[in-house]
């Protein structure tokens, strides 16, 4: 069965960086895009990131120029780097698996995505 494990998150202060990982299992990974959503406390679950199965990225506005999201096909594994995080990055992240095998199309919308990890914490703070 699908499995998507993140790890990878943590306390870090304004201006700091972290490096999330989502290791995927139970499906071919190299021929699926992948996303990486946030879900900050009180609000709706927005992607910040997506990474077609051809290595192609997108971005939300609110990321762009301090997330990069990369995916290493060898290992199965779909990373971001947070750079420059503020308080309004804090939140639970999600990786989630396309559902259309070689799927051209960037999307961000919840919908286009079928299976999701458990989701890795991260809060910024002072």
């Amino acid at each position: 069965q699908v499995q998507l494990v993140e790890s990878g998150g943590g306390l870090v202060q304004p201006g700091g960086s972290l490096r999330l990982s989502c290791t995927a299992s139970g499906f071919t990974f190299d021929n699926f895009n992948m996303a990486w959503f946030r879900q900050a406390p009180g609000k709706e679950r927005e992607g910040t990131s997506c990474v077609t199965w051809l290595g192609s990225t997108s971005y939300a506005h609110s990321v762009k120029g301090r997330f990069t999201i990369s995916r290493d096909n060898a290992k199965n594994t779909l990373y971001l780097q947070l750079n420059s995080l503020a308080t309004a990055d804090t939140g639970i992240y999600y990786c989630a698996k396309g559902k259309r095998w070689r799927s051209d199309t960037y999307s961000l919308a919840a919908s286009d995505f079928d299976y999701w990890g458990q989701g890795t914490q991260v809060t910024v703070s002072s």
